[in-house]
């Protein structure tokens, strides 16, 4: 489908990337640069460089590449699984890799390695998601529980709508949290002045976390967040919406934070009926070594 967009006085002389992927919601300016280059769009029915500065009242169109043209190939690259049965995973996500493939990241996914490990996968989610009931960002790392058929998919979605699948992450925010305890119930949706951002919005899905401190530093505090939703980046925007963002987040984070390739964000827990036999299941693994070694650093 065709979209389409006429510049504004705000606008001109930003550079047609740039525009588009603050226009585009879920994509990346890399991969803007892509579709200018494979005649994906047009500004005034003529075909511009990436670099083109748009001018007010240009009319600006663009057609989305199918999805379909991502070919999904099984990679062998390590997978830490906690656990694994006839009807599912739970993995430890590594820091830096990317649940599933998308136009800009079609490799070293965990979905990649999933395909390379597993017979089989759910596919509820389409041939792009194979098995992926929720996920996490690229550089949080932690547990994910991964479905291998549809059936226990089908359960396990259940459980998130219904709420009753226990999340539970540590990360290290900016400032000292003075309370012991807290909960931030406040909706997110789509940042209306940034398409690539979430944000606390008054017509946003409802959302609600759960804190707690386990340790203050000089500058940092160091928290355990309970989900009680899961809204895309729902940390990362809660923390930041009560003036406590996440250490390290190049998103929502403060201009100057700590240079660690990301946010400070670990899923350290998760605990769940098992779709088979209803019994519960819960995992715990300890934050990546980069985590631990902040940790001391903020200790001394």
């Amino acid at each position: 489908m065709t979209q389409q967009h006429k510049v504004t006085e705000i606008e001109q002389n930003m550079r047609i990337d740039k525009l588009l992927a603050l226009k585009v919601a879920d994509v990346s300016r890399s991969e803007i640069q892509t579709w200018i280059a494979d005649s994906y769009v047009y500004v005034n029915g003529k075909q511009v460089k990436a670099n083109y500065k748009c001018q007010k009242g240009d009319d600006i169109k663009w057609k989305k590449p199918e999805q379909s043209a991502l070919r999904i190939e099984a990679e062998n690259i390590p997978l830490s699984i906690v656990y694994e049965d006839e009807d599912l995973l739970v993995v430890n996500k590594p820091r830096g890799m990317v649940v599933h493939p998308s136009a800009g990241h079609q490799h070293g996914t965990l979905v990649n390695a999933l395909l390379y490990h597993c017979e089989s996968l759910s596919q509820i989610n389409g041939d792009h998601r194979p098995g992926i009931v929720h996920r996490i960002d690229k550089d949080t790392s932690g547990l994910l529980v991964v479905a291998k058929n549809d059936k226990a998919h089908t359960v396990l979605a259940g459980q998130l709508s219904e709420k009753s699948i226990e999340r539970r992450y540590e990360t290290i925010v900016h400032g000292v949290i003075e309370h012991e305890t807290g909960l931030i119930d406040a909706p997110i949706g789509r940042d209306p002045n940034d398409r690539k951002k979430m944000g606390v919005t008054d017509n946003g899905k409802p959302a609600v976390t759960h804190f707690r401190v386990l340790k203050r530093f000089a500058e940092f505090t160091h928290v355990e967040c309970k989900l009680e939703t899961g809204r895309t980046h729902q940390i990362r925007v809660h923390m930041k919406y009560i003036a406590f963002p996440i250490a390290g987040d190049p998103k929502y984070g403060r201009r100057k934070t700590l240079d660690i390739g990301g946010q400070a964000l670990h899923a350290k827990s998760i605990a769940f009926r098992h779709p088979a036999t209803n019994e519960t299941m819960q995992f715990e693994v300890e934050p990546p070594s980069y985590f631990k070694n902040l940790l001391a650093q903020l200790e001394k």
